[in-house]
């Protein structure tokens, strides 16, 4: 059931995004997300450099801090471990959310009227499957709470548990009700992660950590939003799980966001100076500097975080040379874009790209693999 609460301040509520704002954004995942998944594996006798490879994923990639890897492969990883542990939350409880969990629980909420009544649902699911951990959504004033509840009040909030739960939930959430739900703030019940950087553009731009509880913040009129799935758009759902969940429900109303799909529009043209963009936007450059300042970032950043992410993506999934990459990404010559590859992942293109190659035969090789939560007859 929802709870209710005294009210906090918290920002005014942003406006729902338009219509094309909600397309899937093409992004990388930090190799930061990918060691909990690996200890998982490592912590019940399987070896992880095998499970890597499975998924597509050079193991020699976990030793780079600044390494990341196609949404694609991180989902595939996602897959290779559940069907190692038959675990769908990667042996972070104590009991097992064994393989097809999520697939009866998004099947069981697509028949609530409400985002209200499909969350209560969830978390009494939840409740049901998990032991240590479960989610609870309450209600102050205008605002609503997603929470994460780690019932051992006295052990140390388990980071991985506790993102894993968000993006489950958070995710499923805004498939329910077919768009993005914008969070107002985000906090944490722990410290900042090094990988904080990354929380941007998973939850909001207002970031708490070391918090009561970990909890996501959004307008509580939200809940009274239908759900608009059913049991046919829960099976393609489920198909393409998680890519579409990591993906799809980004924060993609930061400044930030903006600037990257404004840039990703003009490749392969040359980028345009950060005083265009602002023109475009209506808006000063100082002001945007500013504005992106605050977000944790700077336009040249953006830049070379769009080319980063491309250039991965274009690297392992396409058999494009890496001249015409280079070309594609906006670099006037192949030698500025090794250069720069080097520097965002201290490996070279050819390099990352001849590590993905074997993994991509052991895949043909060994057939598709279940999507998350994806019961047999579905395949």
């Amino acid at each position: 059931m929802l709870e209710r609460k005294s009210q906090r301040n918290l920002p005014t509520p942003e406006r729902p995004r338009s219509a094309a704002h909600r397309h899937l954004e093409k992004g990388t995942i930090s190799v930061h997300f990918i060691r909990p998944v690996v200890d998982a594996v490592a912590r019940h006798g399987a070896d992880p450099s095998e499970i890597l490879r499975e998924a597509g994923i050079a193991p020699e990639l976990l030793g780079i801090p600044q390494a990341r890897v196609s949404a694609h492969h991180y989902s595939a990883l996602w897959r290779s471990v559940i069907a190692h542990l038959d675990d769908e939350f990667f042996g972070q409880d104590s009991r097992r959310m064994k393989a097809g969990s999520f697939a009866l629980l998004t099947r069981s909420v697509v028949h609530c009227s409400t985002l209200a009544a499909a969350l209560d649902r969830a978390a009494r699911f939840l409740s049901v499957y998990l032991d240590d951990y479960g989610v609870g959504v309450s209600v102050s004033g205008e605002y609503a709470y997603l929470s994460v509840r780690q019932r051992d009040a006295d052990r140390a909030p388990g980071v991985f548990a506790h993102e894993t739960l968000l993006v489950m939930v958070f995710g499923l959430a805004c498939w329910l009700v077919g768009r993005r739900i914008a969070v107002l703030r985000a906090e944490f019940a722990y410290p900042e992660p090094e990988h904080s950087g990354e929380y941007g553009a998973m939850y909001s731009n207002s970031l708490r950590f070391s918090q009561a509880r970990t909890s996501l913040i959004f307008d509580a009129a939200v809940l009274d939003l239908p759900v608009v799935q059913s049991e046919r758009t829960a099976k393609d759902f489920l198909r393409i799980a998680p890519e579409n969940i990591l993906l799809r429900y980004k924060n993609a109303q930061s400044l930030a966001s903006r600037v990257r799909r404004r840039l990703r529009e003009v490749l392969p043209d040359e980028l345009p100076e950060l005083e265009t963009v602002a023109r475009e936007l209506h808006v000063a450059p100082a002001t945007l500097r500013r504005k992106l300042k605050a977000e944790g970032h700077s336009y040249q950043g953006i830049k070379d975080d769009l080319r980063r992410d491309l250039a991965i993506t274009y690297l392992s999934t396409t058999p494009k040379s890496i001249r015409d990459i280079a070309l594609d990404l906006g670099f006037l010559e192949a030698s500025a874009f090794h250069r720069a590859f080097r520097k965002w992942t201290h490996t070279s293109p050819g390099a990352y790209r001849r590590s993905e190659r074997p993994q991509a035969q052991t895949r043909s090789d060994a057939g598709q693999l279940p999507a998350v939560g994806a019961e047999t007859h579905d395949q």
